[in-house]
Formats: C-alpha cells, structure tokens, sequence
C-alpha cells in the first residue's frame, strides 16, 4: 500500500503581490528611479508639439500673456479696479490655473494616451504620471517669465516681503496634489471612459467658480450683501490651491486656513491615489 502523498506547506505555495501596499509603494519608487527616461520623454513632448517653430515652447508664454493682458484690461474695467492690482492678479491667477487644470484633464488621460507604452515597455506605471507632471512644470516655468515681466513693471516688489518664499512649498503642494490626482482620475477614467468628458465639463465649471479672473477683494470692498455673498467661493477647493500660490507671489496677507485645507486634501487624496495603485494598477493594461 503506497505511503500518502506529503501535504503541501500553505507557506510554499506562491503569493501574488500584485494587489498589496508593498506593490504600490514599490511602483512609485521604481518609478521615481527611472528619472531619465520620464524627464527626457516629458521634455520631448515639449519639443514634439512646438516641432518647426521659431519660438518653439516660448509660444505658451506669449499666449499666457496676451491672455493675461486682455482678461486684466478687461475685468479691470467691469470691476472698477485699478489695473495695477488687477493685471498681476489674473496673470498669476492663469499661471497656476494651467497647473491646476493640467493635472485634472490630462491626468484623467495619462494612461489612455501612454496605451504604447504601457502595453510594450516594461517600467512602473507611475513613469507615466511623472512624465505628465514634469512636463506641466516646465510648462509653469515659462510662465514665470510672464510674472517676472509684471513684477517690474507694476512694482509688486515694493509690495512684496520675505514671505514670498512660501510660495515654494505653495508649489510643491501643487505638484503632489498633481500627481494623486493624474494618478486616481488616471485609473477611473481608464477603467470608465466616460469620467474625462464629465471632469472636462468640472473643470470649466471650476473655472468660472474659482477667482481667476476676478478678484474677491473687490466683491468685499463693495460691502453689504455683496460682501457676504463673495464668502461663497471658501467652498470651492481649487481656490484654496489658488490662494496659497498667489498671495505670497502678490504680497498679499496670507491666511492659515487655506494651509489647512490644502493640507487635507493632500493627504486624503495621496491615501487614495495608494488604495487605487494596490487595488487597479495590475488592470490598467488590460484596461487601455
């Protein structure tokens, strides 16, 4: 009579990491360690859409700024404020929108639009939204150029003091917001094809919401009604982003809790962006 078979340790038998915390983790790291190929792809597609131009990627600032100037000359008139305040408020206002918006329309496509790469080259999934904002921050520092323009010529350096430096972790905050969010829309909009168009539809409603053009100062020093019904804007999230990143630029007072908020949101979204990774990044590639 043959001995029975031996039983098969459960510690033996292989484990799939494909859906754990470790693997997510571990995606952002390799994909951070692979700087060269995302900065060199990121500054490609620069070139690739300014291809035969003389002033190759110097044509995003021209358009920011003549963008900037006719918005400013125009919201200046309607809102009765002086066009020294008004001018430097929607040119950085636009600045950081580009950002903002950025992160939100194309990072609900960072995956669709990388298809090639992801079904062909073996590389961590956040290559692709490292890519996607490296590139809007070469396209924000074009854009400075405009604001050193305005920073001169409208004096803003007698306005502004040592707390312009906040504006730097302002951007940095900026960058990671970005990122989780290139990363959650990224898989949903990947997995349901319908979120781009609707968070197309969101954006443009968030820009008429958010003060860009307009400044809330100007509603508040009407007084009465008025005042109190430009208090409404605290609900929008994308003008606390705003704020952070244009009031130390402009020398304006700066207030704690739009820290506070931004902060929130920065850590809620990145504890998303994680559960997303762990749950879905094994799928984006049968999704594409």
């Amino acid at each position: 009579m043959s001995a029975p078979a031996p039983e098969v340790e459960q510690s033996a038998l292989p484990v799939s990491d494909s859906q754990t915390y470790r693997r997510a983790f571990k995606d952002l790291r390799e994909g951070l360690s692979q700087r060269e190929l995302w900065l060199s792809l990121g500054w490609q597609d620069i070139k690739q859409r300014y291809r035969r131009s003389v002033l190759g990627p110097f044509w995003i600032t021209i358009a920011t700024g003549i963008q900037a100037s006719a918005i400013g000359l125009l919201y200046s008139v309607l809102l009765d404020q002086p066009l020294r305040e008004q001018l430097p408020h929607v040119t950085v206002g636009l600045i950081v929108w580009g950002l903002i918006q950025a992160s939100i329309i194309e990072g609900s496509e960072v995956f669709i639009a990388n298809e090639g790469l992801i079904k062909q080259l073996p590389s961590a999934l956040s290559v692709h939204v490292y890519r996607l904002v490296w590139r809007q921050i070469l396209f924000f520092a074009h854009n400075l150029l405009i604001y050193v323009i305005v920073f001169f010529a409208f004096s803003i350096w007698r306005d502004v003091h040592w707390t312009i430096i906040f504006a730097i972790p302002a951007f940095v905050l900026l960058v990671l917001n970005a990122m989780w969010v290139s990363i959650v829309f990224g898989i949903f909009a990947t997995r349901y094809r319908d979120i781009a168009p609707i968070l197309n539809s969101m954006t443009l409603m968030l820009f008429v919401l958010t003060p860009v053009m307009w400044s809330t100062k100007a509603l508040e020093n009407q007084g009465g009604q008025v005042a109190d019904r430009a208090r409404i804007v605290e609900i929008v999230p994308t003008f606390h982003f705003l704020e952070i990143v244009r009031a130390p630029l402009l020398g304006e007072d700066q207030h704690a809790y739009h820290w506070y908020i931004v902060g929130a949101f920065t850590v809620v979204g990145w504890i998303v962006a994680i559960f997303a990774l762990k749950k879905y990044r094994a799928r984006v590639p049968y999704w594409v």
